[in-house]
């Protein structure tokens, strides 16, 4: 204990921070068992006690009022950034012995001055008792208030009012809505990738809430005063202790790595933090994902228990009416719950463990399952073994549940909250909690392979029609929606095993359907579903669909209409399910338009350049007509076009560009003019997402550079390039490019870029550098090797530039120079950005390409530039 002489703060501030870097110490490493840690942070908590006393006792106060712990602080643990949460309780107002404000603000600075981070109240208790009853966060800092030093008896006085006035049903209503609106902020799941340890779903204050709720109740403040008061047994106390312990082990942690208070386990503190546990890469699994799938298991095991707890509470606080409804002799319905029979039923019939949900699907005004079921199920978990696994019975029950007209969605997410999907099919359980550092998925794959599934039941729910038209369309013909969602569960099962995901999911979902009783026909749709369901966004996204040879060698691969639907489907709910910015309306459409075009040519309907470019023509002139065009002026336009041109733009692109473009061509066999004015045309994007822009200029060897330098410094995101060089020797590009301040601005948009990028056009000069952007912290984290693959198309004529790197700036800029700096002919670009990782493919061609040694150096240039 400090002496109570007369104190030096600075002498007290360097004491007070020796000692507690040394308790630091003691949280830093590898060797620190999880369960001590409760002891380290009251140990923490008791030095600040001490430091507080000393200058309580320098303060000189007496006993005219209290120093009181309360929020965190008052439970007596406390973590190593935390703040220092204090009330200082004053006596009655006109009470002798009141103090002098201006010596309460000289003690809280002289607080500040010692090292502690002070959070400060003055009050009396019925100021106290006021500002409780308006506040529920007040309320809640206020129960967990212990003494610290001076007057007990207002101490004593002021819990007795507080715990007279606070009313445990309103409390407890009032912090579970608290509690649904804190998991609706994090996304309603544990398994962000950045999750916070203290405020996401499953995290400590989970766990903290439901103290508060029983301490309000009296029903106790400890878990093993609920295990006691009958609220959990004392298996779920050993099991809240012992996850309570580790996400507290992990949170302070985090502070001391952090040298701040950081309670979100980010990425650039990740692998600190898992070194400490002592977690080491491995060649398939980093040591973060080794830390974070720990911390996963135990937000989940926190979220079963806390859902258990929830509704225990609730019974207790406000005893449901007995009257049931039975649905069998195993179950009944009691207040919108499924409750089962006896407490011991999925010990004795492990069977109705399956039959619960199936329950849960069909049963009608039922919303959840109750705590007792709840219970049994998380204590029956060792029932779900291989012999429970391979019963045929259970077999058939998942495939009934998979049958549902309804409820699949939310029966699987159930059952993954419960560990029975785990548990029920093996290979799902390996994937939970298993993160993916590819830099687009946000979620794990657990999680990422459900909002998969979600969104393809959304396909056959005609509310959710309007979000996906033609997938909407697509499903309404569809007779057996389950082998979608077969597929959907499989489809990334095998990740994080090392080889190939889609192969080895194909060969786990096949002895799936051979288990199952699938019929052969139906078990070779859902195998070829897993085995190809990254083909047709990689074909779509990174080939040329106006080229025959692409569309004939997909169609060749899918094989027949069936197919074609079934992986179109699956592969939209797939890029929809990884992130929101990963999905876009320019990608939609290109899926859209292989579908089309795939499937014409299974009709036996191959893409016949010629007929095709009639086709679109006559649809072209039919919208010039419409808008009044002066007749045959699209003919000089159209004369310096090849058939590239026409099969790679639909009739409503040719026609507005032939509107736009058509009155500045010059006549023909009139030598190109240089400096002719370029021109630059733009609109909202028929797509229904960003611009699209049209530039029309005499040809010259840096022309895309410019352009993308423009979009670049404009902070404008290139989406698709298509480059034409007409007969005539003018360029006709077009661009789709999206910008963050479309939305509400367009039509000065459309003016800025009108005007801008022709200027920049006009005027000569050398290529300026490409802006330098801040990287994400994601990239910073995982980064991504860059890699170049640059191969001649099948003709040999033109050569296919593939780049995978992670994005930032620039970078499309700075790929664009390096081609400039090479002569080469830029005809057609695909620019993927797949959320922090881009997958940008560029068709060209120029003689540089022929030789050897010039190709390399046009690669390592590019690699440069990927990497700068």
């Amino acid at each position: 204990m400090i002496e109570p002489a007369k104190i030096d703060v600075a002498t007290l501030r360097e004491a007070y921070r020796a000692r507690k870097l040394a308790l630091f110490d003691t949280l830093r490493f590898a060797r620190a068992p999880t369960r001590s840690v409760h002891t380290v942070l009251r140990q923490l908590s008791a030095l600040a006690d001490q430091t507080l006393c000393a200058l309580w006792r320098e303060a000189d106060f007496g006993d005219s009022l209290a120093l009181v712990a309360v929020g965190g602080f008052g439970r007596g643990e406390l973590f190593p950034y935390s703040d220092v949460d204090v009330l200082l309780l004053l006596p009655p107002e006109g009470e002798a012995g009141a103090v002098d404000p201006a010596r309460i603000e000289a003690f809280i600075g002289h607080c500040w001055d010692a090292g502690l981070e002070i959070g400060s109240s003055v009050r009396t208790v019925d100021e106290c008792l006021a500002e409780a009853e308006k506040d529920v966060t007040v309320q809640t800092s206020l129960l967990e208030s212990r003494l610290i030093t001076g007057d007990k008896k207002l101490f004593v006085a002021f819990r007795r009012r507080f715990a007279r006035a606070i009313d445990p049903q309103a409390f407890f209503v009032a912090k579970s809505q608290e509690m649904r609106h804190r998991h609706q902020k994090f996304d309603n799941t544990p398994y962000a990738l950045e999750p916070n340890c203290k405020e996401s779903p499953g995290g400590l204050r989970d766990l903290q809430t439901i103290l508060w709720m029983t301490k309000a109740a009296g029903f106790g403040g400890r878990w093993d005063d609920l295990a006691k008061n009958g609220l959990a047994t004392s298996f779920e106390a050993q099991q809240i202790k012992r996850n309570e312990a580790l996400l507290s082990l992990i949170r302070a942690r985090l502070h001391v790595i952090a040298n701040r208070r950081e309670d979100r386990l980010v990425f650039d503190l990740q692998t600190a933090v898992a070194a400490s546990f002592g977690y080491e890469g491995e060649s398939q699994r980093k040591s973060s994902e080794a830390l974070m799938r720990r911390y996963y298991w135990a937000a989940k095991a926190v979220s079963q228990l806390n859902q258990i707890l929830l509704l225990n509470i609730a019974e207790r606080l406000q005893p449901v009416d007995e009257q049931h409804t039975p649905i069998n002799e195993r179950f009944y319905e009691r207040a919108g719950l499924i409750e089962i029979a006896s407490d011991d039923l999925y010990e004795r019939e492990p069977h109705a463990i399956l039959e619960t949900f199936l329950l849960y699907q069909k049963t009608i005004g039922v919303k959840g399952l109750s705590a007792r079921t709840l219970r049994a199920l998380y204590n029956a978990r060792h029932v779900m073994d291989s012999k429970f696994r391979n019963d045929p019975v259970n077999h058939q029950t998942f495939m009934r549940i998979l049958l549902q007209p309804y409820g699949i969605t939310h029966a699987f997410r159930l059952m993954n909250q419960t560990s029975v999907l785990g548990r029920y099919l093996r290979v799902f359980r390996s994937i939970v909690g298993q993160m993916q550092h590819d830099l687009f998925h946000v979620y794990t794959v657990d999680q990422h392979i459900l909002m998969v599934l979600r969104n393809v039941r959304r396909f056959f729910i005609a509310e959710h029609a309007h979000e996906y038209p033609f997938c909407s369309q697509l499903a309404a013909g569809w007779d057996k929606p389950w082998i979608l969602y077969v597929a959907a569960l499989f489809h990334d099962i095998a990740k994080g095993r090392g080889g190939d995901h889609s192969t080895l999911g194909a060969r786990d979902v096949q002895r799936f359907c051979k288990q199952h009783g699938i019929a052969r026909e139906d078990s070779r749709l859902i195998e070829f579903l897993v085995a190809e369901h990254l083909v047709m966004s990689q074909v779509a996204q990174k080939q040329d669909l106006s080229d025959p040879e692409v569309i004939g060698a997909f169609a060749k691969r899918v094989g027949n209409e069936r197919y074609l639907t079934a992986l179109y489907l699956l592969t939209v709910a797939d890029i929809r399910g990884t992130s929101p910015r990963v999905w876009n309306a320019w990608k939609g459409k290109l899926l859209e338009d292989l579908y089309r075009f795939t499937l014409r040519a299974l009709g036996g309907r191959m893409p016949d350049p010629d007929a095709e470019v009639e086709s679109r023509k006559r649809e072209a002139l039919v919208q010039l007509a419409l808008h009044a065009q002066r007749f045959e002026a699209h003919k000089a336009l159209w004369a310096t076009l090849d058939v590239g041109y026409f099969m790679r733009h639909d009739a409503a692109e040719i026609a507005w560009h032939a509107k736009q473009l058509s009155r500045f061509v010059p006549p023909p066999n009139v030598p190109v003019d240089p400096k002719a004015p370029p021109i630059v045309r733009a609109h909202l994007s028929p797509v229904g997402e960003g611009l699209q822009v049209v530039v029309y200029t005499p040809d010259q060897p840096d022309l895309f550079a410019r352009i993308c330098g423009y979009f670049d410094q404009s902070s404008f995101s290139i989406l698709d390039a298509k480059v034409h060089t007409a007969s005539n020797g003018y360029a006709l590009d077009t661009f789709q490019v999206v910008t963050t301040f479309l939305p509400d601005h367009y039509r000065d948009l459309i003016s800025m870029v009108e005007s801008g990028l022709a200027q920049t056009l006009t005027e000569a000069g050398p290529l300026p550098p490409p802006s330098v952007g801040r990287v994400s912290r994601r990239v910073r984290s995982f980064p991504i090797k860059p890699r170049i693959s640059l191969l001649p198309d099948d003709k040999a004529q033109r050569w296919l530039l593939n780049i995978s790197a992670s994005d930032r700036a620039g970078l499309l800029y700075s790929v664009a120079r390096v081609l400039a700096r090479h002569h080469l002919n830029l005809q057609l670009a695909k620019v993927t950005t797949l959320g922090e990782r881009v997958e940008d493919t560029f068709l060209i061609s120029g003689p540089e390409l022929q030789g050897q040694k010039t190709q390399l150096a046009i690669e390592t240039e590019l690699m440069e530039a990927l990497a700068s």
